[in-house]
């Protein structure tokens, strides 16, 4: 079974490095960028075939290592 997580700053949290792309994407004529956010995107290849087992696991591996839930906010898709 393949999971992808994708772990984003939460709304209220400054993302410099997406301020930098949205600057540099203006600088090279892309002025309808408005704005732009940086996060993470994480490719795994479970073993086993049980979708609910996959899902808490992929939960768990999320709070525990994956992403600071204090400042991130993360969504995942089980294939």
């Amino acid at each position: 079974m393949k999971a992808k997580v994708y772990v984003t700053l939460k709304k209220s949290v400054l993302d410099p490095q997406g301020k930098a792309v949205e600057h540099a994407l203006s600088i090279m004529g892309f002025q309808e960028v408005k704005s732009a956010r940086v996060g993470k995107f994480i490719e795994l290849d479970l073993a086993g075939t049980d979708k609910a087992q996959a899902e808490q696991k992929i939960k768990t591996m999320c709070e525990k290592l994956l992403a600071n839930t204090v400042i991130e906010d993360f969504k995942y898709e089980l294939n």
